[in-house]
């Protein structure tokens, strides 16, 4: 029997509808909701910065190791191939177990292998705890954003989720500030270890959400006494094939432009700009600031005009940004840090769709199962842009194959033609 998306129906009339303050989507949570959020947020503020460790370190990495560009975008890819495989795994034990046991699972996981990528003593190692770390990162996006997804009201949750995803810009903004002070004090050599050793944070955050998180009890339930729940299939009968093949046609794209500017900024500014440290420290500043400021602008667009017109709107202004920041002249150096905010925040706004337009195009027995798998697919797929770039860099330069990632942002508009708008849709 074929299996329909579910419908989409106008938000229930509750207490929220009548409250227009600023931060009316908080409120809406409730006590609980709130505890969620506060996890959700700490988890994913941390995933980043565990991420980032790496390619902040790059150039040192690549020095110790003597590795050509093709090796160190391979060390990026391989962490977002493995997280396809962790953030399906993840889903899954979502909708089996529970979000919060699956969040806690993809927290101490990819914690403790970046911290293992401090000791490794070869690239080969390095690339194989980079791989087990991605494990981790990929599920906890995904499992954060459901379990906080089944808190909000379909009023707020575009801004609630896109308060959520802000969390990266955070985490971010602190890798590079310990980035900063780590390369200051130690030498290159021991500085990207102690990087990565920085990594064991997200301890304290298990213990917080151990004591203080549930999952929201209306989708607990009803995933509870469904006899499909977590089943990997059913993500592709009947009406739900579509959608969850397009949707993870437009993960690829958006997140193929994404990591690609993530990943080779830090190595652009530095090789090709000439930058030091604390200049790279700098303009990065801008670019974060930028992307923080989109997570939330992104929020209540996709609010007020949708999911899918937010997406379409930032996947042309994130191209655009791309093209302009990597065509300024040499010499030009203020204009580079000015244009990094723009850049920040148009290629994170796009984000903000993300973690409620994917909840809501699958029911609660499966929604872990299909958010985790085409976020994530995508992400993997997508990983073959800052690889290719890698490649790509040695004849062309870092700035001309940055180019490369404006294509993803070409896909993302194509995989928009296939899915419903979702605005307005409960989850249960």
């Amino acid at each position: 029997m074929s299996t329909p998306a579910p419908s989409v129906a106008p938000a229930r009339p509750d207490d929220s509808a009548q409250d227009t303050g600023a931060f009316a989507w908080f409120r809406a949570l409730g006590p609980r909701g709130r505890r969620a959020f506060a996890g959700a947020f700490g988890g994913y503020g941390l995933d980043s910065y565990d991420f980032f460790t790496l390619p902040l370190s790059m150039v040192a990495i690549e020095a110790y190791f003597l590795l050509d560009s093709g090796q160190t975008g391979l060390l990026t890819a391989v962490t977002m191939v493995s997280s396809a495989v962790g953030g399906a795994a993840a889903g899954v034990l979502a909708d089996r177990f529970g979000r919060v046991q699956a969040l806690l699972a993809t927290v101490v996981t990819y914690a403790f292998f970046t911290v293992l990528c401090g000791f490794a003593p070869s690239y080969e190692l390095l690339l194989v705890f980079r791989a087990f770390q991605g494990l981790g990162f990929g599920g906890e996006w995904a499992v954060g954003a459901i379990l906080v997804a089944e808190y909000a009201s379909a009023r707020h949750r575009g801004r609630t989720l896109a308060f959520v995803q802000s969390s990266w810009a955070v985490g971010w903004g602190l890798a590079v500030l310990v980035y900063t002070l780590v390369f200051q004090l130690f030498d290159d050599d021991l500085a990207w270890r102690v990087m990565f050793f920085t990594g064991a944070l997200p301890a304290l955050l298990v213990l917080y959400v151990r004591r203080n998180v549930t999952d929201a009890p209306e989708a607990a339930r009803r995933r509870e006494n469904s006899a499909r729940r977590g089943r990997f299939g059913a993500i592709f009968a009947g009406g739900l094939r579509r959608p969850t093949l397009f949707a993870v046609l437009l993960s690829t794209g958006v997140q193929g432009g994404y990591y690609t500017l993530a990943t080779w900024v830090p190595t652009y500014l530095d090789d090709e700009r000439g930058l030091t440290v604390v200049g790279t420290g700098g303009y990065l500043t801008f670019l974060i600031t930028g992307a923080f400021t989109g997570y939330l602008t992104g929020g209540w667009v996709t609010d007020r005009l949708g999911r899918k017109n937010n997406i379409a709107l930032f996947a042309v202004l994130s191209a655009a940004a791309i093209l302009a920041y990597t065509n300024i002249p040499e010499g030009a150096d203020t204009l580079v840090m000015v244009l990094g905010f723009p850049l920040g925040f148009c290629m994170s706004a796009i984000f903000s769709s993300f973690g409620s337009f994917l909840a809501e195009l699958y029911p609660a027995d499966i929604r872990g199962t299909g958010q985790g798998f085409t976020y994530n697919t995508g992400r993997a797929i997508g990983a073959f842009f800052p690889a290719t770039v890698g490649f790509l860099a040695d004849s062309v330069g870092v700035g001309g194959a940055l180019i490369f990632g404006a294509a993803g942002y070409g896909l993302a508009l194509i995989a928009l033609l296939g899915l419903p708008e979702t605005r307005g849709r409960e989850l249960t």
